[in-house]
């Protein structure tokens, strides 16, 4: 299948999935959404891809995050629809897919970008990479399950601190929180990714999809829907409209306070 903003390939029973937006560094708008779902969906339908790795192009970004002129000036309602919405169609499931996903990160993973690695069953990164949650700077909150899966994988601490500061980690920060599995160097991620992936296809494919279903039934859902409902209610605020403002006008954001 042809798409505009991804690449897809095929080999050795390993899907590739290449987010392709370079000068936007890769960000996620909705159409790159539907076709990452719609490529996710494809390849774990194919019996002969045992493994699917997501990455993206280039050495400055796996994803920087949404394309926030996209929705800075959605309503309440509008915010609460596409934050349930893309995980429905994204984040909810890649989670919760039958076949084993990594999460190549290959620079920059912030917001919406570090959301999707954190969908993925486990992380690789560059040493050059950096990720963060930066949706409080935008009077907003992480609306695509960041404020559910960042405190799974790194404690609730930490994830409170990387939340309310907004400020971004780098590669070995990540690794010695548990937020990525190993740090390589960029030249060596992707090989690094297919060499993990060759020892899961010796493996049986339909023992791993139970597994991936046992893992993931230890973590409640409920969390998810408060996310959803807050992500929306922030459109509402006079903070996320300066937020958003700021951002797309290039100035440090001035909020006003409760």
């Amino acid at each position: 299948m042809a798409y505009e903003n991804i690449i897809t390939t095929a080999e050795g029973g390993i899907g590739v999935i290449t987010i392709n937006r370079p000068t936007k560094l890769n960000a996620l708008n909705k159409a790159t959404i539907v076709e990452l779902s719609e490529a996710f969906n494809a390849f774990d339908d194919d019996k002969s891809v045992r493994v699917i790795i997501v990455t993206g192009s280039g050495e400055k970004a796996f994803v920087a995050g949404a394309d926030i002129a996209e929705f800075s000036e959605f309503s309440v309602e509008e915010g609460e629809q596409l934050a349930a919405l893309g995980q429905k169609l994204l984040f909810d499931f890649v989670h919760n897919l039958d076949t084993p996903v990594i999460a190549a990160v290959n620079g920059f993973a912030l917001g919406g970008g570090l959301e999707l690695a954190m969908a993925a069953h486990f992380r690789v990164a560059s040493d050059n990479a950096k990720m963060g949650l930066p949706e409080v700077s935008l009077g907003v909150i992480p609306g695509y399950g960041g404020t559910q899966r960042l405190p799974q994988l790194v404690g609730k601490g930490r994830a409170m601190e990387m939340i309310m500061t907004a400020g971004m980690v780098t590669a070995q920060e990540a690794l010695s929180y548990g937020l990525v599995n190993h740090v390589v160097a960029q030249t060596e991620l992707l090989d690094f990714c297919k060499a993990i992936a060759a020892k899961i296809i010796k493996n049986s494919p339909v023992a791993i999809s139970k597994a991936i279903k046992a893992i993931n039934a230890s973590y409640t859902t409920s969390g998810f829907d408060v996310e959803i409902a807050g992500f929306g209610e922030s459109f509402g605020t006079e903070d996320f409209k300066e937020g958003t403002t700021a951002f797309l006008e290039k100035r440090k954001a001035e909020f006003p306070g409760r």
